[in-house]
C-alpha cells in the first residue's frame, strides 16, 4: 500500500527561480465519487495512471503507475473533465527535502504552488523564504478542483 504524505504552500517571490529547470506537465482527471481521485498525466514523452484516496490530515494512499503516451493521450481526450491542468513543475532541494513548485498556466494561470512530501505527518521541516501561507487543508489548491474551479474564476 501507497501513502502519499504531503504538504502545500502558496509561494511568495521570485527567489526560487533559476535554482532548477521546469518540466511541462499537462493533466486531467476521470470523474469519480467519495473524494477518489483518478489523474492522467503527461511529463514529456512519460505518462502515468495514478489513483488517490481522500485526504485524512496531510496523507492519503496513492497508486502510480507508468502507462503507454498515446493511451494517455486518448484518456485525456475522451474521458477527462476540462479545463486540464496546465503547469511547469520545478524540483528544488532545500532543506533535505524535494520542494515541487508549480506554476499553473491556463486559466490556473497566476497560481503558483510549492508541494513537498514527506516521510511522517508530524516532521518538522526548514521553510525556504520563498515559502508563504500553508493551504494543505484548503481543498481550492487541489489539483483536481482546480479542474471545477478555475483560480481564474475565484
Amino acid at each position: 500500500m501507497a501513502k502519499e504524505i504531503e504538504r502545500k504552500y502558496l509561494v511568495r517571490g521570485d527567489s526560487w527561480r533559476g535554482l532548477a529547470e521546469g518540466s511541462v506537465y499537462r493533466q486531467g482527471y476521470i470523474p469519480t465519487q467519495d473524494n477518489v481521485t483518478v489523474r492522467i498525466r503527461i511529463v514529456g514523452e512519460k505518462s502515468y495512471l495514478t489513483i488517490k484516496g481522500p485526504n485524512i490530515k496531510y496523507s492519503r494512499l496513492e497508486f502510480e503507475y507508468p502507462i503507454p503516451i498515446e493511451d494517455a493521450q486518448e484518456i485525456l481526450e475522451t474521458l477527462c473533465e476540462r479545463p486540464f491542468i496546465e503547469k511547469i513543475r520545478f524540483k528544488i532541494k532545500s532543506g533535505g527535502l524535494i520542494w515541487e513548485i508549480d506554476e499553473f498556466d491556463g486559466v490556473n494561470k497566476g497560481l503558483i504552488l510549492a508541494e513537498v512530501e514527506l516521510s511522517d505527518e508530524n516532521q518538522q521541516i526548514e521553510l525556504p523564504i520563498w515559502i508563504g501561507e500553508e493551504v494543505s487543508h484548503d481543498s481550492r489548491y487541489f489539483n483536481s478542483n482546480l479542474v471545477k474551479h478555475p483560480f481564474s474564476q475565484w
